[in-house]
């Protein structure tokens, strides 16, 4: 369970948050401190997988032939084969499109090094290269996984941003998944917790509360 500071700041973001005609999301804002982000190893690169899920609809396409394509099919929203990967490969805006539409990959191992070759240059630079699947891997739990998943990445810069929910969903699920980004970056990060300075939550339109 979260930490009760967390809660009362996701309460008092969803109840200052004014009346909008669509339905808004809740973002956490992150403020690093004595870190050298032009230092690519220490910058905040991280899939973490949300209890509460992020109360969004999530993307995934995954890469596979034979059987796991099949079973993928089962819950992915796209599955592609090598054919199609190749055909990718040369249209350059369908590749571009297909990995702006998409939140996240996954491809079966044995498949990485082609789309490697056809993929890098569009999936690379926008931090969307596929999980590896193994052949002990279920693709359908691999798949609902990642629907539940976001993507923490800071760059270069001191302040980033992640989804942590939506504003119809309940208080302490949003704060659990809070406590759960915290807590990996206390792990990660150099110094830990002193190297956050500040955390914010708020919805789309609301402002900015403080979480402690």
């Amino acid at each position: 369970m979260a930490d009760s500071d967390i809660q009362t700041a996701v309460t008092r973001a969803l109840e200052d948050s004014p009346d909008r005609n669509f339905r808004e999301t809740v973002d956490l804002a992150i403020n690093l401190r004595d870190l050298d982000l032009n230092e690519p190893s220490n910058r905040v690169d991280e899939s973490v997988v949300l209890p509460s899920g992020t109360g969004q609809e999530t993307r995934i396409v995954v890469f596979a032939e034979g059987e796991t394509a099949v079973r993928a099919e089962e819950a992915a929203d796209e599955v592609l084969s090598g054919d199609d990967l190749a055909d990718l490969g040369d249209d350059d805006d369908a590749a571009k499109d297909l990995a702006d539409e998409t939140d996240f990959f996954i491809a079966e191992e044995a498949m990485m090094q082609n789309i490697a070759r056809h993929l890098g240059t569009v999936l690379g630079p926008r931090g969307k290269m596929p999980d590896p699947l193994s052949v002990d891997d279920d693709v359908v739990e691999t798949v609902n996984r990642m629907k539940n998943t976001v993507q923490i990445r800071s760059g270069d810069r001191r302040t980033f941003h992640t989804l942590v929910g939506a504003e119809d969903m309940d208080a302490e699920e949003i704060a659990d998944n809070i406590d759960v980004i915290i807590r990996r970056l206390h792990a990660d990060l150099e110094k830990g917790p002193l190297n956050i300075d500040s955390v914010y939550v708020k919805t789309t339109m609301g402002p900015s509360v403080e979480v402690a």
